[in-house]
């Protein structure tokens, strides 16, 4: 099992600190999330219908022409590695690595790229795999970039993935409407900008050839229908949207500030998250959770990725960032 965010109940059983006490910052999920509802009786009792409408107010949403909705876009990812013989694969380092544990399960050769100046390694792959914005590293990737790799990769019968799981407070930088071209993947799911995990609400942007392949892998009823109703709400729902992109801009503005007034530069972030590049990532995440505020630490290229608190909760981090 790879480590997530999110994994509070190993905070719990190594620091004896109550978990209704924590503040899980580890995970970049919005903690304001969208108002879940009251679900219609019938959802529960009837299998879900996947002629719903979903797919087609999803596609409105991203600005596509095609996709497939998927059991979060980790069901979308753990497929893609079986539509192809085995190849090389080029994956940005570092990354969320369930992409990497995907490929190699299914005897895929991963190789590691740090930016787009590796040539050698991204002109060797059949297939190369990015994050944008990067998890965890929050880099952002111009279109125009990703739509050249995608022409050179697909003269050559490759692929191009682009996991955009962070872009919905910036949809201008999505390379969603391109996705009816042939070899071309972006993943998006409702886990992050929506808060909504929970659902397991994905989708996978691609060509319709593609998408119906990838539909006989995946079978029917890959979302549970009190989760598509959820879905169809929160899509359609503009100016929840809007409003929510204001308030994460102001609130990662708000958490950047507070981190380098106590001495932890960001060294980059989106509107969900601050990511912090430092050699003390070990020490300060103990000293964090000491006081009972989890953030995710990454230990191959040693950072913090600290998540936005809610409203009631900056009291609690500011007092932590005090004690370091």
């Amino acid at each position: 099992m790879l480590e997530h965010g999110g994994n509070l109940s190993a905070a719990v059983a190594q620091y004896k600190i109550p978990l209704e006490q924590w503040l899980d910052l580890s995970t970049g999920i919005n903690p304001c999330h969208y108002p879940i509802p009251e679900i219609p009786v019938h959802l529960w009792h009837n299998l879900p219908n996947d002629e719903d409408g979903l797919a087609t107010i999803a596609a409105q949403y991203y600005g596509c022409k095609a996709l497939l909705p998927t059991s979060g876009s980790q069901a979308a990812l753990q497929t893609l590695p079986k539509l192809r013989p085995v190849c090389k694969v080029a994956m940005l380092n570092p990354m969320y690595q369930e992409h990497a544990h995907a490929w190699q399960h299914h005897g895929h050769q991963v190789l590691r790229f740090n930016n787009f100046n590796d040539v050698d390694v991204i002109n060797s792959a059949d297939v190369v795999l990015i994050c944008n914005p990067n998890n965890p590293t929050g880099k952002q990737f111009a279109p125009q970039d990703l739509l050249h790799l995608h022409a050179t990769l697909a003269k050559r019968g490759g692929w191009l993935i682009v996991d955009e799981a962070f872009m919905d407070a910036t949809p201008e930088h999505s390379i969603a409407q391109h996705t009816h071209l042939e070899g071309l993947f972006v993943l998006r799911s409702l886990g992050k900008f929506f808060g909504l995990a929970g659902t397991r609400v994905g989708f996978l942007l691609a060509a319709q050839a593609q998408l119906h392949q990838i539909q006989e892998e995946l079978g029917p009823w890959t979302i549970a229908g009190p989760s598509r109703y959820i879905a169809m709400l929160a899509l359609q729902d503009s100016t929840w949207q809007h409003n929510t992109r204001l308030s994460l801009v102001n609130s990662s503005s708000r958490l950047s500030t507070l981190l380098n007034q106590y001495g932890l530069s960001p060294t980059a972030g989106t509107a969900l998250f601050q990511y912090i590049a430092t050699t003390e990532a070990m020490r300060l995440q103990d000293k964090l959770a000491k006081q009972g505020i989890w953030v995710r630490r990454f230990n191959e290229q040693p950072a913090l990725r600290f998540g936005l608190p809610d409203e009631h909760q900056w009291q609690q981090l500011e007092q932590a960032l005090q004690s370091l």
